[in-house]
């Protein structure tokens, strides 16, 4: 099993997420006919999952700055 992808831990990688440790889709740069394709995969502890789901949610609850020109945290 692959070790935890977020900074340097080394604890077992257990939750396999498409978030990156910055909390972003990162594109794998081929030609994808699915989201499971098109999206690389990043391998977390619990703990850094947890921390990482946490991070994304309270970026994405924070309302300022939010117009219609708004970017998705997943479009970058």
């Amino acid at each position: 099993m692959k070790s935890c992808d977020y900074g340097d831990c080394s604890e077992k990688g257990e939750n396999i997420s498409r978030l990156s440790p910055e909390g972003f889709l990162v594109a794998t740069g081929n030609k994808a006919y699915s989201f499971r394709e098109a999206y690389k995969r990043f391998h977390y502890c619990d703990s850094h999952h947890e921390l990482l789901m946490k991070n994304v949610w309270n970026r994405v609850r924070q309302n300022e700055d939010k117009d219609d020109d708004h970017v998705a945290p997943t479009a970058i």
